[in-house]
């Protein structure tokens, strides 16, 4: 974000707060026409994310920073230990490179003119000779061979069957160990525990499967903007070895057309000790008409207590590999 980006940004925000602070609080719904919620309709929509999403919990919140038109227990909605595997550059590399292989594969499988014939056409088919048709029909001497033979086969794969039945070992014979008083088969695929462990290795104690995949994780927060009548995200990040990321590396998380545009850097309503990532809500309610209008379309009615669900589903598209849980059928 340039200089002065940032000083509109500032300007802006002073506004902002400055018209909340006197502006009363909207109780007539607009969802289906503009894609705005009142705040008890944020609440409804809320209770609906946390009941069908349990990773999400309301918070409190500081207090003294707490919006007297939302209930106290109920200030923002939170998620933790979000993973996101992936940067978002990578993510695009990712989906160029299968559309360049789904290419070349639509290569191979076109059908090639060979000689001015289809391969594996109609023409090319009545050229070929049936294999049936040149062999002579065998003498009886070799069928009766072949018979024999066949029975044979018969009775060794019989035979080859009852070995491996006497293979399978019995019940009793199976080794088992006691746990809490429930006798289980051991597993010889089981790392060892306790004192195995330590033996194992020369007495060294052997180090975790180095196939744990290590990763950044956010947690995502959600609150209620005022000013714009809808929800607005947070997200704070946390490296592979849990330290908080920068804002430079939270930004490698964030869609290259969105990141340092619509999302910026803004002290958290509920936590204002703390500078967090934000995707700024002044074209959430835009787009969650237009999303509205899709769903409609179909014959479906869309609800306001369902706006949580359509309002994460078009942010993913901005944090593409913060994988936080959203989903849901708006049959129900």
């Amino acid at each position: 974000m340039s200089v002065f980006d940032s000083m509109k940004h500032a300007v802006h925000t002073v506004f902002k707060e400055t018209v909340e602070a006197v502006t009363p609080v909207s109780n007539v719904s607009q969802f289906r026409d503009k894609g705005v919620l009142t705040p008890e309709e944020f609440v409804a929509a809320g209770d609906l994310l946390v009941f069908k999403c349990p990773s999400w919990t309301w918070e409190a919140g500081d207090p003294s920073k707490a919006r007297d038109y939302l209930p106290k227990e109920k200030q923002y909605l939170v998620t933790r230990n979000v993973p996101c595997h992936r940067r978002a550059d990578g993510l695009a590399s990712s989906v160029r490179e299968m559309q360049m292989e789904d290419a070349e594969d639509g290569e191979w499988t076109e059908t090639q003119a060979v000689g001015g014939k289809a391969v594996g056409g109609a023409a090319g088919s009545a050229d070929v000779e049936d294999i049936d048709d040149d062999e002579p029909d065998a003498p009886p001497a070799q069928t009766a061979a072949g018979a024999a033979g066949a029975t044979m086969d018969v009775e060794s794969e019989a035979a080859v069957k009852g070995e491996e039945a006497e293979d399978v070992p019995d019940l009793d014979d199976l080794e088992l160990e006691d746990e809490g008083g429930v006798m289980v088969p051991a597993d010889p695929s089981a790392l060892p525990t306790g004192g195995a462990a330590a033996a194992g290795g020369g007495g060294e104690v052997r180090e975790a499967s180095s196939d744990f995949v290590r990763t950044r994780s956010y947690t995502v927060s959600i609150t209620y903007d005022k000013y714009y009548q809808t929800p607005r995200m947070w997200l704070f990040g946390y490296d592979e070895d849990n330290k908080p990321l920068t804002h430079a590396q939270v930004f490698e998380d964030m869609s290259r057309d969105h990141a340092k545009k619509t999302v910026t850097i803004d002290p958290h309503p509920h936590m204002p000790s703390v500078s967090q990532a934000s995707v700024h809500p002044c074209k959430h309610a835009p787009a969650m008409k237009r999303i509205i209008d899709q769903i409609e379309s179909t014959g479906k009615t869309m609800r306001p207590d369902q706006a949580m669900f359509l309002f994460l589903k078009f942010i993913s598209s901005v944090i593409p590999t913060v994988e936080y849980d959203f989903t849901m059928d708006f049959d129900t």
